[in-house]
């Protein structure tokens, strides 16, 4: 086994990874940038060690500062978790060039199926069947029209080394090629560093499914079954369950396809082959040469820590388990707990945590690093925390996620909690038949986006303050807004106690009715308009990235563009002008 582990990750990866070394008896090393100073996966670590600034390319993606820490921490092995350097061959490469073993699959394997393009042609060879499409790089708005035309509208425009839902646009008529492939090439670039972009027929209702693989160094494979992914906003997962809601045909089929697969690459490790499921018919979607977020309900139904496998794996162990003792119990849900406003389009909502209260019992598992006084960086996604119900059947699971809900408690940035109450109890999932598009349909009908950008009068939303009550020796909780000007004290994590911890209401913005606002703190990534520009209600004007999220900002009424109050990499709040109309 290592002698010592660095965690190449933050956040509640990081703390996943950590409690699994612990498990094995395996010291482990932290790295943190400056945003993340306080963080929980710092304070849990046996050694934590500065890596650099914000900014992920200055810190968590900073090979060379990484190595560094390896060495000089005295480590043989990396964990390199989800993101960042996870799928990175060249990565895994180097971690072997510096005598450090890499806790993931082989370079051959990422590269295989890093690449979306060389992937579908894997599936092909291996007999699985693909999505219609391209299997070479699109390198026009012309030649996509062409491909459009041969698979029909509306295609889906991906960028090739993408994953997440980043780098995917659909362009439903030719009117929306041109900027779908654009922001497609965009956010490759962002993200991944490469801005081949590829067409495939796009489904308009599938189901979202993914089959778990475990592979050894020594030529064994296993699934683990599978996993529904379907409810989805922005092409990124927010609620998972296993089993899925597929028939028995198709399941087995899929789980069979996907070890085929996984066996003709040589795959050593833990990994997850995407899939959409149309009926009794499934697609190879894509494959994450990686742990998933979502192992959790896998590990909840089949018994078998990923994490822990992944490790061992690494280590040289022969895979101690076989397909037919493996056998899964019950059913397993995944809310994926982000600082996000439903309401408002899933705007990012970095900020102070004010109050964390997680929910506990039978059957529920919380893998989470928030705490009440914590600042939710921006430069980071928003994932705060992944709840997970078990039950004995699907619906002694929903019923539990739904009791873990009413328990968890978070204030001082906006949540999905809200969204997963509403949706967890309405019959879109009591039924169980949904698709991919179901659940956007269901926020724009239950969660409908508030009026028209603020006035220059108008008081920005601020998160409420929970005080409690009593009337007639009856005890109440009121939520009151409009607090937030005044100081909070907070009660710090056990880590910090002893300094003080005060939250203030950030800076307010006045704007007037003929400018275009920030709609989130963030980073202009482009603007689409100039002064003399003509733009109707409704126009994309600019982007704007938070939280490893691409936002279109729409104008909200027509008129001509007067100014451009804001160029590319600048840095706004909430509510700052960026165009203003006349």
């Amino acid at each position: 086994m290592f002698r010592k582990v660095l965690i190449a990750n933050r956040g509640e990866i990081a703390v996943r990874i950590l409690r699994a070394c612990r498990e094995l008896d395996i010291p482990a090393v932290a790295v943190y940038s400056d945003a993340d100073r306080e963080g929980a996966h710092v304070a849990m670590a046996d050694e934590a060690y500065r890596i650099g600034p914000a900014p992920a390319p200055q810190s968590y993606l900073n090979a060379d500062r990484i190595f560094e820490v390896a060495r000089d921490a005295g480590c043989d092995a990396v964990h390199p978790g989800y993101g960042f350097f996870a799928e990175n061959a060249a990565f895994a490469r180097r971690c072997a060039a510096e005598g450090l073993t890499f806790i993931g699959p082989s370079p051959h394997a990422i590269e295989r199926m890093g690449g979306k393009l060389a992937a579908r042609q894997a599936a092909q060879a291996a007999k699985m069947p693909i999505v219609p499409g391209s299997l070479e790089p699109v390198t026009s708005a012309a030649e996509a029209q062409k491909l459009a035309k041969k698979f029909g509208f509306p295609i889906a425009l991906k960028a090739a080394a993408g994953g997440g839902g980043k780098g995917l646009k659909v362009a439903h008529d030719a009117s929306e090629v041109e900027q779908a492939l654009a922001l497609a090439a965009k956010e490759g670039v962002t993200y991944f560093s490469d801005a081949t972009v590829y067409v495939e027929r796009y489904l308009s209702r599938p189901k979202h499914v993914e089959v778990q693989v475990l592979g050894d160094k020594h030529g064994s494979v296993v699934h683990l079954g599978e996993r529904e992914c379907s409810l989805q906003r922005r092409h990124q997962k927010l609620v998972e369950e296993t089993p899925a809601g597929i028939g028995e045909r198709v399941r087995h089929k899929l789980h069979a396809a996907a070890v085929r697969l996984a066996q003709s690459i040589g795959y050593d490790s833990a990994g997850t082959i995407e899939c959409l499921v149309e009926g009794d018919e499934f697609y190879f979607l894509e494959m994450n040469t990686r742990i998933q977020v979502e192992h959790t309900v896998t590990e909840a139904t089949w018994g078998v820590d990923l994490v822990k496998a992944q490790i061992r794996i690494a280590a040289g162990e022969q895979l101690w388990l076989s397909q037919e003792a493996l056998s899964p119990r019950g059913h397993a849900i995944e809310c994926r707990i982000n600082a996000e406003a439903p309401a408002d389009g899933f705007r990012p909502s970095a900020g102070r945590i004010t109050k964390y209260a997680a929910p506990a019992g039978p059957g529920v598992r919380v893998d989470g690093a928030a705490y009440a006084g914590w600042v939710m960086p921006q430069e980071y996604d928003s994932l705060l925390a992944k709840l997970v119900a078990w039950g004995e059947d699907r619906e002694d699971a929903r019923r539990r996620m739904l009791r873990a809900l009413g328990e968890f408690a978070v204030e001082g940035v906006d949540t999905t909690i809200p969204l997963f109450r509403a949706l967890l109890a309405d019959p879109l999932f009591v039924r169980g038949h949904y698709a991919t598009p179901d659940l956007e349909s269901f926020v724009r009908e239950r969660f409908p986006k508030k009026g028209s950008p603020p006035s220059s009068t108008a008081e920005p939303r601020e998160a409420p303050r929970t005080v409690v009550v009593e009337v007639n020796e009856k005890r109440f909780e009121v939520r009151v807004y409009g607090l937030a000007g005044d100081a909070v004290t907070l009660d710090p994590p056990a880590s910090t106690r002893g300094r003080s911890a005060k939250f203030r209401a950030p800076k307010k913005v006045a704007i007037d009715g003929r400018s275009v606002p920030a709609p989130m703190h963030g980073i202009v990534a482009e603007m689409r308009v100039w002064p003399g520009d003509v733009v109707r209600d409704g126009q994309v004007v600019a982007i704007i990235e938070a939280m490893k999220m691409m936002n279109e900002v729409v104008a909200h009424q027509s008129g001509t563009v007067m100014s451009v109050d804001a160029k590319v990499g600048d840095t706004v709040e909430s509510g700052a002008p960026l165009v203003t109309l006349m």
